[in-house]
């Protein structure tokens, strides 16, 4: 236990510390969250456009015609497809705040560049005819969202790296004194800005002469289809999640790093896929999304830790474990597990980092089978929040199915299983040092009776 403490402590700590501080990983995971708002509040009326609730669809169509799914629609695609260029925006935004550089600036150039590479046309068909062609002059609105962020994600990085460079060497329009700073700033932007939409248009121009056809689909045949591929496979994301869980038995923020900062360009896209097929009524082509994690396996928070709570209240023999069971079920609910991490602790504790690390590796396993097989509804694409209490959670990210809800509880189960002999052996310890704490009380006790009676 001691070398496993001391190896944790002497090698994974420093390396994970550097990757929890990686500026680049940092502003990846600031600015896709960006987006999350947005994407929650498309989830609302996704929700609303599919209710599973017998005649709710009649209903609707007599109060509001037989267009009314697609009316709901609208925010619908006015939230998830602009992930992209919010993303190009966000991550541009943070990276240059971490420098101490006009972050705005980077950020409209970001966004700039990101529509400077992508191909203006848009699918259209013509009312007499039923063949899709293709008009030019419009933004494609797929490209915006899911199917763009790889994108988006490779030229906000890019472009505020050669923002940064110009600024330190100093080759940028500089105004006097007197001129109010926000003219200042866009005048310093001025060559930054026309350098990077120059160098983004160049290479657009060579990769359209090419058999690629578009920087889109250069990016997705080299970053995006490996990434998701490997993202999208058990094997892959169970790697995922073993990083994951390793960074919190260090004390670091697993899921900001790996999951924020890594993961989250292939599991939002893979969510915004299965958004897509959800409201054109297809197969859900994708099983690992954010949800599948947020929701089916982070229950009560990082490791699963929601069955350990419940174990601690009705199992626990030592007032230790009873007290901080009760303080920690409230968090649980809502998915918040740090009291139990810090608390208990699972930092740095060889003993419970064993059942904190193996039980949402089980449950990856089971619930990817169970949708596999098609027992589990897959994620509907859906972002509920990742604070909604489970059962209720696992039922909307299904999109109202209630076979959602039962795999919560079956890996609800599996967890407790998992747990409660590593939690045994760590409340029979707690109790033994609380027994020897009262011997030792009792016997001051015994002698201040003693002392006072001989006076």
């Amino acid at each position: 236990m001691n070398k496993f403490n001391v190896f944790l402590e002497n090698k994974v700590l420093p390396i994970a510390g550097k990757i929890a501080g990686q500026r680049h990983l940092l502003a990846l995971r600031d600015g896709i969250v960006l987006s999350m708002p947005l994407i929650i509040i498309g989830s609302i009326f996704l929700i609303l456009g599919n209710l599973p609730i017998p005649g709710y669809s009649e209903f609707m169509t007599s109060v509001f015609g037989s267009n009314w799914v697609k009316k709901l629609n609208y925010p619908v695609d006015a939230t998830f497809n602009i992930m992209g260029l919010v993303a190009a925006f966000g991550v541009s935004y943070h990276l240059a705040k971490h420098y101490k550089i006009d972050a705005v600036s980077a950020g409209v150039i970001s966004v700039a560049a990101f529509l400077m590479a992508t191909p203006f046309q848009i699918p259209f068909t013509p009312s007499n005819s039923h063949t899709e062609v293709l008009v030019t002059g419009g933004i494609p609105v797929d490209l915006m969202g899911s199917k763009g962020l790889f994108v988006a994600l490779v030229i906000a990085l890019l472009s505020t790296e050669i923002y940064r460079w110009i600024l330190q060497k100093n080759l940028v329009i500089r105004m006097p004194d007197g001129v109010p700073p926000a003219v200042s700033k866009s005048f310093v932007a001025l060559i930054p800005g026309f350098v990077i939409i120059t160098l983004i248009w160049i290479i657009r121009l060579i990769v359209e002469i090419t058999s690629v056809g578009s920087l889109h689909n250069l990016v997705s045949v080299i970053l995006g289809k490996p990434l998701s591929t490997l993202g999208g496979s058990l094997g892959g994301s169970l790697v995922a999640e073993f990083m994951l869980l390793l960074l919190w038995s260090c004390g670091l923020h697993g899921n900001n790093i790996v999951g924020a900062g890594v993961m989250a360009p292939i599991w939002y896209g893979a969510m915004d896929e299965n958004r897509i097929a959800f409201q054109n009524h297809e197969a859900l082509p994708n099983i690992f999304t954010y949800q599948f994690f947020d929701i089916f396996i982070n229950i009560g928070g990082s490791g699963a830790t929601f069955a350990l709570v419940l174990a601690m209240i009705f199992r626990a023999k030592s007032q230790q474990s009873k007290q901080l069971g009760k303080l920690a079920i409230g968090p649980a609910f809502f998915n918040i597990n740090e009291p139990i991490i810090f608390g208990l602790p699972i930092v740095l504790n060889p003993l419970m980092i064993v059942p904190f690390i193996i039980t949402p590796l089980i449950t990856v396993t089971a619930t990817y089978f169970g949708m596999r097989l098609g027992w589990v509804a897959k994620p509907a694409g859906i972002a509920v929040p990742w604070t909604m209490p489970p059962l209720i959670s696992g039922y909307l990210a299904t999109g109202g199915k209630i076979s959602g809800a039962v795999m919560q509880l079956i890996n609800i189960g599996i967890a407790f299983i998992v747990y409660y002999p590593f939690f045994k052996i760590l409340d029979k310890q707690n109790l033994n040092v609380e027994n020897e704490t009262a011997v030792q009380e009792t016997k001051i006790n015994t002698v201040k009776d003693k002392s006072i009676k001989s006076i």
